[in-house]
């Protein structure tokens, strides 16, 4: 049974295959993006008609127009997140946005009738601040904000999910006809096709590969998780019964980036012929470093395998990924397809 849902960030990657998804299978889609200029635009790339998808201006940082986006809808996917391609000169300008726009989403969405709200969450919110090594991560796991590996970004989404739990324990239950259900979805690096330039962080590091301008590749990884299975778990989320408070790992196998690019010249050996699989010496990476703040910030990351399972939403919503492989070659197509990366 579908009914109406918003969801936040139309413009986002993430949240553009999920509305494509909710629109082939029949919902009404409320969704909202910084400026309606873009409308024409998005529509034209994600499909529905205006009586099935419906846009509106509304940003996280203010409460004008989440009112009415949410009017009349049953279910709210909060996909939106603050994100910035540079590391910010102070940690609060993600943070606050973020644990603020959260928590306005919210108190907005219980009173005005939504039954179930998920919010987009991150492994980045389970995985780090635990120090050196190879672990191995469930949905019991919560990142350490206070450590030195926890840069702004992973400390965004820390401090917004906890936010969001501990606003839902207090406040949840006071909307209209008891309240209102939330979990969490906890992506892992997103990769697969992309649907426009507006793409996640995770794909650059595929076209910086196929683009040939790394010299090596660093001691860094990360869990895979494709796009289209993502917006997938996102839509099993909306309706399946009795997931109040839950929280799900949506993550593939953890890959090395040697590992991706030696994928990229063994898959596609034409178009990936600038990718270099030579490891990069720690010690190279961190005299890039003192130079690069971007870099800088990711230096814990160095040797560490951070494996987050996602046995729950197997067991849970029967959900699963498609092999890794498929979404970085059909990742790096994509790419090449629409001109991002020339090779």
């Amino acid at each position: 049974m579908t009914s109406t849902v918003l969801v936040s960030g139309g413009s986002g990657y993430i949240a553009g295959f999920i509305i494509k998804q909710l629109l082939a299978e029949g919902w009404t889609v409320h969704t909202t993006v910084r400026s309606l200029k873009r409308e024409a635009e998005l529509r034209a790339l994600l499909g529905g008609s205006a009586q099935t998808l419906r846009f509106f201006a509304a940003d996280l940082t203010a409460d004008a127009g989440w009112a009415e986006a949410m009017a009349g809808c049953s279910y709210v996917l909060h996909v939106a997140s603050p994100f910035s391609s540079k590391p910010p000169r102070n940690p609060d300008d993600l943070i606050i946005p973020a644990r603020e726009g959260t928590v306005r989403t919210l108190r907005i969405a219980r009173d005005a009738g939504v039954r179930r709200f998920v919010q987009t969450s991150s492994v980045a919110a389970i995985a780090y601040g635990h120090g050196k090594g190879h672990h191995h991560f469930t949905e019991a796991d919560w990142t350490n904000i206070r450590s030195r590996d926890a840069y702004a970004y992973v400390k965004s989404k820390t401090i917004a999910e906890r936010a969001a739990r501990d606003w839902m324990a207090k406040e949840g239950a006071k909307g209209p006809d008891g309240g209102m259900e939330f979990l969490s979805i906890n992506p892992s690096a997103v990769l697969g096709p992309v649907w426009s330039k507006d793409f996640s962080a995770s794909i650059e590091m595929v076209s910086q590969l196929l683009s040939g301008a790394l010299p090596g590749c660093p001691d860094l990884g990360f869990g895979i998780v494709d796009v289209r299975d993502l917006a997938d778990l996102h839509v099993r989320a909306l309706t399946e019964p009795g997931l109040d408070g839950e929280r799900f790992i949506a993550s593939g196998p953890f890959l090395k980036m040697a590992e991706i690019a030696a994928i990229l010249r063994q898959k596609m050996p034409l178009e990936a012929r600038n990718v270099t699989t030579r490891r990069l010496p720690d010690w190279i990476v961190r005299m890039a470093a003192t130079f690069n703040p971007l870099i800088r910030q990711v230096l814990g990351e160095l040797g560490n395998v951070r494996d987050a399972s996602s046995a729950h939403a197997l067991e849970r919503l029967g959900w699963k990924t498609r092999p890794a492989e498929d979404s970085i070659v059909d990742c790096a197509k994509s790419l090449i397809a629409m001109g991002v990366v020339r090779v």
